[in-house]
This record gives C-alpha cells, structure tokens and sequence, in this order.
C-alpha cells in the first residue's frame, strides 16, 4: 500500500468562507459610516464597534486557513455572528421606518434566518482537518 505524504489543500469551502470574512472586513474599514449607521442605538461609540468588527473579521478569516488556528477562529467568528445579530436586527428596523419597499424589507428578514446558516457553515469549516 502506498502511502502519500503530500499534505492535502484546504478545502474550498474554507477558502470562500475566508474569502467572505475577509471581504466583509475590509468593507467595514472602507465604508465605516454605512455599518455604524446600522448600530443599535443602545450600543456605545459606534465607529470603534465597526472597525473592532471589522478586524474581528479579518483576523477570522485569516484564522481559518492555518489547522492550528481553525478551531479558535472558527469559535471566534461565531460569537462575532451572534454578535452583531443587533446590528442586522436594525438595519431591518431602519429600513421600515424609512418606508422602505417591501421587497427589501423582505431581503432583510430573510437575513435573519441565514445568519444561523452561515454560523453553521462557520463550525462546519471550522472542525475540519487538512483534508
């Protein structure tokens, strides 16, 4: 039996959810007044809440390639997820009380559900080994 000692390449799925976080980190540090008008009122200093987001992301994204650090990162963004559900929470909240059409008042519900999904996609990746 033949053995190989090539190490495997990390999947693709962790690839494009590194790729994901990483895209929406930067946008945090691109656009910043966009995120922190989607702040929850009740939050404190706003702007330091996106670009912190932001380099959670970032850090995230970049934690998920390495085996060492992909179980860390994945619980990392995680939280990070659940974290920022206020945020996501509001911009649907801002939208209706700008009268916005209800088609993207819809797009943002649906948002709401599709954070549980992408959290499972995050432990998903996150649990698996170079493989």
């Amino acid at each position: 039996m033949k053995v190989s000692h090539q190490k495997a390449s990390p999947p693709l799925a962790r690839y494009a959810l590194a790729l994901c976080f990483s895209v929406a980190g930067l946008l945090h540090f691109i656009f910043p007044a966009a995120y922190a008008g989607i702040m929850p009122p009740w939050l404190p200093a706003p702007l330091l809440l996106v670009y912190v987001s932001g380099a959670c992301e970032l850090a995230g994204a970049l934690g998920l390639l390495p085996v060492r650090t992909r179980h860390l990162a994945g619980i990392g963004l995680i939280a990070l997820s659940l974290a920022v559900l206020p945020a996501n929470v509001q911009m649907l909240l801002n939208a209706r009380a700008a009268g916005d059409p209800a088609w993207q008042q819809g797009l943002l519900l649906l948002r709401l559900p599709l954070q549980a999904a992408l959290i499972w996609w995050i432990w998903r990746v996150s649990r698996q080994s170079c493989r």
